[in-house]
C-alpha cells in the first residue's frame, strides 16, 4: 500500500517515494531542541509526531536516516550564559541530558544522529562563504553577513515556498540580527552575527571576523552535511514554516542550487486546556511537570498521538486521566492473550495490521488507527470471554499486537508482581470458595482491595492485579 503524507510545500496530499533509486533509503530530517529550558508540551507533540512517521516508515519497509540537531548557540543560550556566569557546555549540557531522557521516557527512539550546532561551525562558515560567493549574501558594516532576500529573488528563485506571502503588504528591506523577528516581516537575516561584549566567551574565528552563526543557517549546514544538498523529509512544528523553514530553504539552495527536501511536514499547534499554553495562566507544562502530577511517559504519549497531527489539539488533565484509562483496557487485553498464547509463535492477525497501516498510509489518521485498534481489543475481549479464540488464536492476536505497537510505541504497563503473602490470601480465598465458606472469601477479597489488589478472572485461573 503506498503511502500518502501532506506535502506543506505542494500544499497537498501526495504519494511518498524517497529519493532512493532503490526505494529504500529514506533521509529524514526534524528540529530538535533548542536546549536552554526544560522541552514543554508542545515541543513534544512535534517530537513524538516525528516518532511516529519514523516508526510507520520503518514498519513499511523503509530504512530511515534519522537526523534532530541540538541547537545549543542562539540568543537566548547566550543572554542566560552571560547571566548565570557559566560557560556554554555547562550551560547547555544539562538541559540537552534532560531532553534525551525525556524522550525515553515518551518512548520516542533516539535520532540516528544528534548533531550539536557548535560541532558544525567549519561547514557553516563554509556554506556562508558559498552564499557570499553566489552572490546572494552580503557582510554589513559591522561585520556581520545577511542573507539578501532580493537578490536571492534577483536569481530567479523563489521565496515564499511553504506559504504564499504578500510582498507589497509585508514589511520588506529589512536587516535582522535576532535569531527570531516579526513573522509580518521579510527581512535580510543574519547568516553570521560580529562578535559584541554581550556575547563573552561565546564566539568562533571566521573569514568574517570573530563571531557566531544564526540559527537559521545552523539547520541548513547539519542537515546538508549529513543527508547531502537534497534529502526526503524535513519536519517541525507549523510555527517554524515562517521564517525558519522558509529561510533553510533560501540559504541551501542559494548555495547549491539543488532542491533541499522533497516533502516537508508540519505538526499543529498544541492549546492546553483550550488556551494558549503560558507561564502566565499556569497551563505551561513541562514532561516533568505532568510526572510530578502523576502521570506516566506513555500516558502523555498517548494523549499526544490521539489527534492527527495537522489539527491544532486541546490537551487537558481530563484527556491524560482517560489516557490512563485507553491503556489500562489494552493492558488488560494483552496480558489475558500472552497468558493464554504462552510461548506459542504465529503469524500477526491480518485483520488488525491491515486495518492499522491502511490508516496510517493516509497522512498518518491516528484517529482511524486507534479505531482499529480498540475494535480489535473488544473482539479480542470476546473471543476471550467466550473461550472462543484458543492458542493459536491468541498467539496470532498478540503477534498483531506487537505488529502495530511498533509503530505506536506505547509499550506496555509494567506489571506489578503480589507479594508472597497476598499471594498466600488468594490460594486461601480459593480454598475457602471451594468449602462454600464465603464471609471468609469476602473478607480476604476485601483484605486484598484495602492493600490496593483485586482479584482478576485470566485463561489460566484468578490473579492478583494491582489498582
Amino acid at each position: 500500500m503506498a503511502l500518502n503524507l501532506f506535502n506543506t510545500v505542494s500544499r497537498s496530499v501526495q504519494t511518498f517515494a524517497p529519493l532512493d533509486p532503490n526505494g529504500r533509503n529514506v533521509g529524514m530530517y526534524c528540529c530538535g531542541p533548542t536546549v536552554y529550558d526544560y522541552a514543554h508540551i508542545g515541543n513534544w507533540r512535534t517530537f513524538v509526531f516525528a516518532d511516529l512517521v519514523r516508526r510507520h516508515l520503518e514498519f513499511k519497509g523503509f530504512q530511515v536516516n534519522h537526523v534532530m540537531n541540538i541547537t545549543d548557540v542562539e540568543d537566548k543560550i547566550i543572554k542566560r550564559v552571560r547571566e548565570q556566569k557559566t560557560t556554554l557546555r555547562g550551560f547547555t549540557g544539562p538541559y540537552e541530558t534532560a531532553f534525551l531522557e525525556d524522550l525515553r521516557a515518551l518512548g520516542c527512539q533516539e535520532p540516528h544522529q544528534k548533531p550539536r550546532a557548535t560541532e558544525y561551525i567549519p561547514q557553516i562558515i563554509a556554506l556562508i562563504e558559498k552564499l557570499i560567493t553566489r552572490g546572494v549574501a552580503y557582510r554589513a558594516p559591522d561585520g556581520s553577513v545577511y542573507f539578501s532576500i532580493d537578490k536571492y529573488r534577483g536569481c530567479g528563485c523563489q521565496y515564499g515556498q511553504l506559504l504564499k506571502l504578500n510582498f507589497d503588504e509585508m514589511r520588506a528591506g529589512e536587516r535582522v540580527k535576532s535569531d527570531e523577528y516579526a513573522k509580518e516581516s521579510i527581512a535580510d537575516f543574519a547568516l553570521w552575527k560580529t562578535r559584541v561584549p554581550e556575547d563573552g566567551e561565546v564566539f568562533w574565528p571566521s573569514p568574517f571576523g570573530e563571531g557566531r552563526p544564526g540559527w537559521h543557517i545552523e539547520c541548513s549546514a547539519m542537515s546538508t552535511a549529513l543527508l547531502g544538498n537534497t534529502f526526503d523529509l524535513h519536519l517541525g512544528g507549523e510555527d517554524l514554516i515562517f521564517p525558519h523553514h522558509e529561510d533553510e530553504i533560501a540559504q541551501s539552495e542559494g548555495a547549491t542550487g539543488q532542491p533541499f527536501v522533497k516533502f516537508w511536514l508540519h505538526g499543529a499547534h498544541l492549546l492546553v486546556e483550550g488556551k494558549k499554553m503560558s507561564k502566565s495562566l499556569g497551563n505551561y507544562f513541562t514532561l516533568r511537570d505532568l510526572q510530578a502530577k502523576g502521570y506516566t511517559g506513555r500516558e502523555v504519549r498517548y494523549l499526544l498521538l490521539k489527534a492527527h497531527y495537522r489539527e491544532t489539539f486541546n490537551f487537558t488533565m481530563d484527556g491524560l486521566a482517560e489516557a490512563k484509562t485507553a491503556l489500562a483496557r489494552i493492558d488488560e487485553c494483552v496480558a489475558k492473550l500472552r497468558e493464554l498464547a504462552g510461548g506459542t509463535a504465529a503469524v500477526p492477525d491480518v485483520e488488525l495490521v491491515t486495518a492499522f497501516q491502511t490508516a496510517l498510509d493516509e497522512d498518518l489518521n491516528i484517529s482511524a488507527a486507534w479505531g482499529a485498534v480498540f475494535e480489535w481489543v473488544r473482539k479480542t475481549n470476546r473471543a476471550l470471554a467466550d473461550n472462543t479464540l484458543g492458542v493459536a488464536g491468541a498467539a496470532s492476536a498478540l503477534a498483531g499486537w506487537e505488529k502495530i505497537n511498533a509503530v505506536l510505541g506505547i509499550g506496555l504497563a509494567a506489571e506489578a508482581e503480589a507479594p508472597a503473602e497476598l499471594q498466600a490470601l488468594l490460594v486461601e480465598r480459593q480454598l475457602a470458595r471451594k468449602n462454600k465458606d464465603f464471609k471468609r472469601s469476602d473478607e480476604i477479597r476485601d483484605q486484598l482491595k484495602a492493600q490496593g489488589w483485586v482479584i482478576e478472572d485470566s485463561p489460566k485461573g484468578q490473579r492478583l492485579k494491582k489498582v
